[in-house]
């Protein structure tokens, strides 16, 4: 075969390759929109329109995404914590199909996430809430703090002084950042494909880590992969979240229990956030991982057991509170005279 025909042959081969991929890739964008269609729900809310799903039954947990999410990205979350639960996953302002009004604020989402509840008919709720997800569940406990029995802030974007939260500035992590800057669908498809551990370290997590994992763990990830997909119906989510600036906080003023965990290794920097929150809030609970990132990958099961414990305590102090409510509400307004 002369060397003309092996040109050809290689440009044709490679054609085929391309063909094939993008048909390959026009299947995973088909069976993801209609894995979020089969959820989605949209509530018209007094905050406007919002997007959310439910799963399970139970008492209500509310469960807030992080950046790239979605409610879908809620709903994966929440499998980890959603036994005996109404996990009620919204989309944050400019994820799918909730818009992005003109306050676009934390403290703005905050009220939307009130007015969803009102919608559902919940006046009370467990918040959980991850990475991203963080400022609209602080902004949440402060400005409805009836709303929320319990606060679980899981490796969470929070203020600290150094403002050291985002993507690590490795050459892997800053290619995917330019790729989902311009809302590369295909291309980000594509890298899941075949540059898995570059989407696992801009993920925040050490490739290693992911790595050594095991494979259910593993699955996770891919999961959490495949959520940010279609890719193009979250951008304005995510230059919301690039935009929002976090100021300090009144956290002396939260008053329901509040859990927060953080990563040693997570490489979006979330832990002197955390460790600052922690010690702004009165009888905080708060958990270092010694390894995981930002997925805390291979740290479900302490993830689980620390949030499970939590819940389990914050339940026993409501239904404590609620009891001397009722024996309260039963004591004659007057002092009895003798």
């Amino acid at each position: 075969m002369g060397a003309r025909s092996m040109i050809v042959g290689a440009t044709l081969a490679g054609v085929a390759i391309g063909v094939l991929s993008f048909a390959s890739y026009r299947r995973d964008i088909a069976a993801a929109r209609a894995r979020l269609a089969e959820k989605s729900r949209m509530a018209p809310t007094a905050a406007g329109p919002i997007e959310y799903g439910e799963e399970g039954a139970g008492e209500p947990l509310l469960l807030i995404h992080g950046a790239g999410g979605g409610f879908d990205q809620g709903l994966i979350i929440g499998r980890d914590f959603g036994d005996g639960h109404r996990v009620i996953a919204p989309s944050r302002f400019g994820y799918l199909k909730t818009p992005v009004p003109e306050d676009a604020s934390p403290a703005a989402q905050a009220d939307a996430h009130a007015a969803l509840l009102d919608y559902l008919g919940v006046a009370r709720t467990v918040v959980i809430a991850a990475s991203a997800g963080g400022p609209s569940a602080v902004e949440l406990a402060l400005r409805h703090p009836d709303r929320v029995a319990a606060l679980v802030l899981l490796v969470p974007r929070t203020y600290d002084p150094t403002q050291s939260v985002g993507p690590d500035e490795s050459f892997e992590s800053q290619l995917v950042l330019r790729l989902i800057e311009g809302s590369a669908d295909f291309l980000y498809w594509a890298m899941t494909k075949v540059a898995r551990r570059s989407i696992v370290r801009f993920l925040g997590v050490p490739p290693e880590v992911e790595a050594g994992a095991a494979e259910a763990e593993r699955a996770k990830v891919t999961d959490i992969m495949r959520s940010v997909l279609p890719l193009s119906d979250r951008m304005a989510g995510l230059a919301v979240d690039g935009a929002a600036v976090l100021s300090p906080w009144p956290l002396n003023r939260l008053k329901m229990p509040v859990l927060i965990v953080s990563a040693e290794d997570d490489l979006f920097g979330t832990l002197p956030g955390s460790r600052f929150t922690a010690e702004q809030i009165p009888q905080a609970e708060f958990h270092i991982l010694g390894s995981g990132g930002h997925l805390m990958v291979g740290q479900g099961d302490q993830v689980n057991r620390w949030v499970a414990d939590f819940l389990g305590r914050a339940k026993m102090r409501e239904c404590s509170l609620t009891a001397v409510e009722i024996v309260d509400a039963g004591q004659p307004s007057e002092p009895v005279l003798a």
